[in-house]
């Protein structure tokens, strides 16, 4: 399984999202009305859900808001980790 699914399927588990992992896309935003629509409960989830299956620690709030963004970033800041 690739990294970018083994994300999807993580935030759907520990953030118990109402859509199917196939229903997120790799590109589209996480948070706000243009995206997925999480919000500030889900970043704090999903920090902790990165960090216990991904081993990324994301301490830097300015950092955090990059990472985020979408399953592609939140992928490459695994694999620049040399998490993956």
């Amino acid at each position: 399984m690739n990294l970018r699914q083994r994300i999807k399927e993580v935030m759907a588990s520990e953030l118990m999202l109402e859509i199917s992992v196939d229903e997120i896309g790799d590109e589209v935003l996480l948070f706000g009305p243009d995206g997925i629509g999480l919000d500030s409960v889900d970043a704090l989830q999903l920090v902790v859900a990165i960090e216990k299956h991904f081993k990324l620690k994301i301490s830097d709030q300015s950092k955090a808001r990059e990472i985020l963004m979408n399953v592609e970033s939140i992928a490459k800041a695994i694999e620049e980790a040399g998490l993956a």
